[in-house]
């Protein structure tokens, strides 16, 4: 009996831990290469994202110089420090100017602590001040990824709805739910 007890002290311990966590965003550097390759290594990770799961060092290398560091917008979420995920909004040019796209992914392993929630609002509250020309942010999600439309729907996204066969995904049509909030929503 003493076990179970002792057992729900430390399950309660390390719930309770993330109270704790300091999540921040930041720019990513070359230097976080070796933490980057926990998440773009990791299939489950990659699963609803654009890009394959990395096999080597040199490619996550090459991906920081060549996508993170030039992109406009496009941050490490990092909790205590320690990088584990990012987040990016990609500009519209031209007459959809007004509007952005936001992305983001974590390590599995950090999946279902709150941490991409904050994490996001912490970009929301961001992007429509560095960006004031920016009236939309967006975000699709595969209609597959039900934690990822959580996270948006608790930081106040809306819903527009399933867009079906809207994006090609490793060789397959894929459904995406729509979300937006607008700059006014702030």
């Amino acid at each position: 009996m003493e076990s179970d007890s002792s057992s729900n002290l430390e399950n309660l311990k390390l719930s309770n831990k993330l109270e704790d966590d300091i999540i921040t965003l930041r720019l990513l550097e070359l230097t976080d290469v070796d933490d980057f390759m926990e998440w773009l290594g990791d299939d489950n990770v990659s699963k609803f994202c654009s890009w394959d799961t990395f096999k080597s060092k040199e490619d996550a290398i090459s991906y920081v110089v060549d996508v993170a560091i030039p992109h406009p917008w496009f941050k490490a979420i990092c909790l205590n420090g320690k990088p584990i995920g990012t987040i990016s909004v990609s500009p519209f040019y031209g007459t959809n100017k007004c509007r952005g796209e936001l992305g983001y992914v974590i390590a599995s392993k950090y999946w279902g602590k709150g941490i991409a929630t904050k994490a996001v609002k912490m970009a929301v509250s961001a992007i429509f001040v560095e960006w004031p020309h920016l009236e939309r942010l967006e975000a699709v999600v595969d209609v597959d990824n039900p934690g990822s439309q959580r996270v948006l729907e608790k930081v106040g996204f809306n819903k527009e709805g399933v867009l079906r066969k809207y994006y090609l995904l490793k060789g397959k049509t894929k459904d995406i739910v729509m979300f937006s909030i607008l700059s006014s929503d702030q």
